[in-house]
């Protein structure tokens, strides 16, 4: 049965995806997700996807695909997309491949990001590897389902989404999907987000906590500095100080080494911004920001807890901390001045770790096995919005994806069509072991 699956969803027709990707990679001008000066229109996605999929759906009477087109803001929509099986209960699906792209801008690349351009095996443009190239790839294996229409116990189930790259506009992507209940249906089999790269298993990923430290000194000439509270100074040696008792308390865990993670848990300064002045001026303020990614064994709650504890002992013994020269301070006792710490933090996210003893998760892998050749899970601390949340609700999430990680985000964004050929193949292993 599982063979004679495999052999109707067949290989990918890589004309009809590459014409596809084309229609969507022309679209990546208006993808672009970065308000609020750049608000994506994933509906220009949406409705190539629907001229591709309705002729096969029962909307027109064509075939078997029901197609749901949901909206919560104008232009933003997301796609649900289903291929009924005979089994009640009996899914397998396809989140994560989302609609929005990151920035481009044309003057630093090579090609046109808004284009697709094919160089022998590379498919180049904003989106081909992250993650439009998914979209057109995950649409393809749906119309062929839809086209074929094999007998299948298992009702195979896509969602492609809005808004993923950036979430300070809530409530119009998966996470309105999934309160609404929308997917509920998905917890009956293995869910697999699509939207990782180089075509192994990506089974850990890392939360993601931003983070501000604003200090406050007291700004005074350079040549009187024992009169200044030097924010900069206070700055360095504080971020230091915050460090070393974050690696005390999140040193790297067992469970990391099982996983496969490049990395333990990190805490580092990536931004440094003061208000200006005179060369001559000490400054009396200053703002250092950062993130932490912290490998998901870890609390991300517990984590900002523990940032802002340090920050408040540093102020209450501000004396303590080590200064710079002779009349380096942070006290001005005279004055009756303290330097001071404030840290806040934007949205945050929490890591997945993968369940490795799931159903899901072995399929996963030896569909990669029989088609990549060898499988090789892995886990970094990049971070994915939304999957933790998920497997909170009760999902078996399995992460993959068949772009590169080399230029994810990057620019002169490639994919390889021969990596995505091979992407069709093990979804349609994964179809068909689910079918014995």
């Amino acid at each position: 049965m599982a063979t004679i699956v495999k052999q109707g969803i067949g290989t990918l027709n890589q004309d009809s995806f590459i014409s596809l990707l084309r229609k969507l990679i022309g679209e990546a001008k208006h993808l672009q997700n970065n308000p609020p000066e750049l608000i994506p229109e994933e509906d220009r996605v949406v409705n190539h996807l629907l001229e591709s999929l309705l002729p096969f759906s029962t909307s027109t009477g064509g075939g078997p695909l029901v197609v749901n087109h949901v909206t919560y803001l104008p232009k933003r929509g997301n796609l649900i997309v289903e291929y009924p099986g005979t089994e009640e209960g009996k899914v397998v699906s396809f989140v994560g491949c989302h609609m929005d792209v990151v920035t481009a801008n044309p003057s630093e690349w090579d090609f046109d990001p808004f284009s697709l351009s094919i160089d022998g095996d590379k498919l180049q443009g904003r989106g081909t590897t992250d993650c439009l190239g998914h979209v057109a790839l995950v649409t393809e294996l749906m119309r062929k389902l839809g086209e074929t229409k094999p007998k299948l116990k298992s009702t195979v189930v896509a969602v492609f989404i809005a808004s993923e790259e950036n979430s300070s506009i809530p409530g119009v992507g998966v996470d309105a999907l999934v309160k609404d209940g929308l997917l509920d249906k998905l917890k009956g089999g293995p869910l697999f987000w699509i939207d990782t790269a180089d075509k192994q298993p990506c089974i850990g990923t890392g939360g993601m906590i931003p983070w501000k430290l604003h200090v406050t000194g007291k700004l005074f000439h350079s040549g009187l500095a024992h009169k200044a509270i030097n924010a900069m100074e206070l700055a360095m040696e504080a971020s230091k100080e915050i460090q070393i008792c974050f690696y005390r308390d999140f040193p790297p865990h067992p469970k990391e080494q099982v996983y496969g993670f490049a990395t333990p848990s990190t805490m580092k300064p990536t931004q440094w911004i003061y208000p200006g002045g005179g060369i001559n001026q000490i400054p009396g303020d200053c703002t250092v920001s950062g993130d932490v990614r912290l490998t998901p064994f870890y609390s991300v709650t517990d984590c900002m807890k523990k940032l802002q504890e340090y920050v408040d002992d540093i102020n209450a013994n501000i004396e303590k901390l080590p200064t710079r020269g002779p009349v380096s301070k942070y006290v001005l006792p005279d004055e009756n001045l303290r330097g001071r710490l404030t840290i806040t933090f934007d949205e945050a996210m929490s890591g997945v770790a993968c369940d490795l003893n799931s159903h899901g998760f072995h399929v996963l892998c030896k569909a990669t096995e029989e088609v990549v050749g060898h499988v090789k899970p892995y886990s970094i601390t990049g971070s994915l919005p939304l999957i933790r949340e998920l497997q909170d609700e009760g999902f078996d999430v399995q992460t993959a994806g068949y772009g590169l990680t080399a230029t994810y985000h990057a620019k002169n964004e490639y994919c390889l069509l021969s990596d995505m050929c091979q992407g069709y193949l093990v979804f349609a292993s994964i179809i068909s072991q689910l079918e014995e």
